[in-house]
């Protein structure tokens, strides 16, 4: 049995994945008293807990990746008909959670930026 992941632990995995992106603009912040990561002062993923993201998208996204990987996306009642889904930080790879960075910032970031990495 493996220990539960810090809340530092897994920060510091988005962090590490981020940065691997080379996104302009990202930043260390907070969303309701959790790490978060933001761009253009707007955060577009942050930690619920050590095991669990909330990540930022379109709603019509969230559904299609909740209807695929159930078992990794989801969301509680408090999330419904929100632009943001929960992700299992255990249960996704390095790959896909960077792909829904990627994502995630693409979704909150100011037009000038993200004409920067076209």
């Amino acid at each position: 049995m493996t220990d539960s992941p810090s809340l530092d632990t897994s920060f510091a995995r988005l962090l590490r994945l981020a940065a691997a992106r080379n996104l302009p603009g990202v930043e260390r912040s907070t969303s309701y008293r959790t790490p978060a990561l933001a761009v253009g002062g707007v955060a577009f993923v942050r930690l619920l807990d050590p095991a669990t993201a909330v990540l930022q998208c379109p709603v019509d996204q969230k559904v299609l990746l909740m209807e695929i990987s159930p078992h990794i996306y989801f969301e509680t009642e408090h999330y419904v008909g929100y632009d943001a889904m929960l992700i299992d930080l255990e249960k996704i790879g390095d790959e896909e959670l960077s792909l829904r960075l990627h994502d995630a910032w693409v979704f909150k970031a100011p037009e000038s930026l993200k004409k920067s990495i076209d």
